[in-house]
């Protein structure tokens, strides 16, 4: 890699000698690779998702939950061979798909890693910070895109996660994945083998940049993707943002549910309503690297 110029950051580094936003070199790097039953039912399913999480981050929210792996770049540098022999040990478990979590910074290696098709389908779980160019030459090798959309308003996207040009990137990232997947196709278990869900994580005290979102999902797929709303905002205790150290209140996720329906978005998925459950981050303890 000559120059990393593979998400909007286009940091133009030289990934073998020095790191860009992402933190992290050239050479793979994963902190836990397992089932995960915690994801959107259609993707755990009974069998879970076959998760490999992986280190460092484009984004940097400085709200992050998975602070541990995204800035502090926890984990264990493996080579593609190994990242392919990880795929088959999770398909032996009967995990119902491989689920790439926080892939964008290794859009090049994990092509390699797919070179064959797998047995299960592949689910590209992004922060939605992606560049249309690289999504292309993913075409074929994903079938299920599962992006965050995480802001509405740039000067949000600037002020928590320094990408004031957030909003119009991940619209096109997303536009993009949907063009390659379609509508959503389940198999006869409702577990999802096709299609897009969009993310997204409330924030206290912005509702507005929610409403939103949900504005701007319902116009552009009119149901066409799921739309998975959360509550599970948890108070980072590296974050010294007071506005962040608390959740979001059961009446902004209420306001926001009822916007949604109102909206008509009816393919969609929302949270029995509490602070995020220990269960939603799994320990990164290296498990199956």
């Amino acid at each position: 890699m000559a120059t990393c110029n593979i998400c909007p950051r286009k940091c133009n580094v030289d990934r073998t000698l020095k790191t860009g936003v992402c933190g992290v070199s050239d050479t793979l790097k994963i902190a836990r690779a397992a089932a995960h039953f915690w994801e959107e039912p259609c993707i755990s399913g009974t069998g879970g998702s076959g998760t490999v999480f992986f280190s460092g981050c484009n984004m940097k929210c400085i709200f992050c939950q998975n602070y541990e792996i995204s800035s502090g770049c926890l984990g264990k540098e493996i080579t593609v061979e190994r990242l392919c022999e990880i795929y088959g040990e999770l398909v032996d478990g009967g995990v119902h798909n491989i689920n790439l979590v926080t892939p964008t910074h290794y859009a090049e290696k994990i092509l390699q890693s797919l070179e064959k098709p797998l047995p299960v389908p592949v689910v590209y779980n992004s922060s939605g910070y992606d560049s249309t160019e690289t999504l292309k030459k993913f075409e074929g090798k994903i079938q299920i895109y599962l992006p965050d959309m995480k802001y509405m308003d740039s000067s949000l996207a600037k002020k928590y996660s320094l990408a004031p040009d957030y909003p119009e990137k991940a619209k096109d990232a997303i536009r993009e994945m949907f063009r390659q997947v379609g509508e959503v196709v389940s198999d006869e278990d409702g577990i999802m083998q096709k299609g897009v869900i969009i993310r997204h994580l409330m924030l206290p005290g912005e509702v507005e940049n929610t409403l939103d979102v949900i504005d701007w999902v319902s116009s552009e797929f009119d149901d066409k993707v799921i739309f998975s709303l959360m509550s599970q905002f948890t108070p980072n205790k590296n974050c010294s943002i007071s506005e962040l150290q608390k959740t979001v209140s059961e009446e902004e996720y209420n306001k926001a549910v009822d916007y949604m329906y109102l909206c008509g978005m009816e393919n969609a998925y929302v949270q029995d309503f509490s602070s995020a459950k220990k269960e939603y981050t799994p320990p990164f303890d290296l498990s199956g690297v």
